[in-house]
């Protein structure tokens, strides 16, 4: 599973985005714990700045290629079968 060529996440843009959120989401619980409401709101602050800098990393070129979508197209009409087959 780790040599997975389509796992999602396992890019710089993704790393350094859940650490900073995860970062932000220990101080906001910790400050919510001693009851200091500024403290909270700091670290929900923090906790948004992590996806922030995710999708800016990731508009970088940081993050998952973006895949292209290969579209079949149908033909309207059928090809003409070989004639000496």
């Amino acid at each position: 599973m780790a040599g997975s060529s389509h796992g999602h996440g396992h890019t710089p843009a993704a790393w350094t985005g859940v650490i900073i959120a995860f970062i932000g989401f220990c101080v906001a619980g910790a400050f919510m714990v001693m009851a200091q409401p500024v403290g909270f709101w700091a670290g929900m602050a923090l906790t948004l700045l992590g996806g922030v800098v995710g999708a800016i990393m990731r508009a970088m070129g940081l993050g998952q290629p973006k895949q292209t979508a290969v579209v079949a197209r149908a033909s309207a009409t059928p090809e003409p079968a070989a004639a000496g087959r």
